[in-house]
């Protein structure tokens, strides 16, 4: 457990910064209040296919996982912290980074497959092209009057 003279914000604590508390809620402009819990995604439509690319800083490849289920493209991303019991880096005082898992689905439609699908993760950004398909068509409904 920690000291309680570490509070939100350990420089304020360690410098003695005043504390603005009408400040605290307001919405971040880069990342947000909830950004360890949120996957910040841009979505890009091209005449034949989409393009997302989905912002996952300090995760690895191997932490990624992709799934395609029922229309429904699902990114999920784990991060654990491994403790260590001895260390010559010193005494932590604190974790500010994230730990934990986080998921977001996508509906692509019932024709995309898994091949269709391709991916690519360079420098924390998940890259993912999805190609547009043609839905099959629906019968054209016949009308049935109704007398009386």
């Amino acid at each position: 457990m920690l000291p309680s003279i570490f509070g939100e914000n350990l420089f304020d604590d360690w410098f003695g910064f005043p504390a603005f508390p009408e400040f605290q809620n307001i919405e971040k402009k880069l990342y947000g209040r909830r950004a360890a819990r949120e996957m910040k995604t841009d979505v890009r439509e091209h005449e034949d296919h989409y393009e997302l690319d989905i912002d996952l800083p300090g995760f690895k490849k191997d932490e990624l996982t992709l799934s395609l289920e029922n229309g429904y493209l699902t990114v999920g991303a784990a991060k654990n912290f491994e403790e260590k019991k001895e260390t010559n880096e010193g005494k932590v005082l604190r974790h500010e980074r994230y730990a934990g898992a986080m998921q977001r689905s996508f509906y692509v439609g019932e024709s995309i497959t898994e091949e269709d699908v391709a991916a690519k993760f360079e420098d924390g950004v998940l890259n993912l092209t999805i190609p547009k398909k043609q839905q099959p068509k629906l019968p054209e409904r016949k009308t049935i009057m109704i007398e009386g």
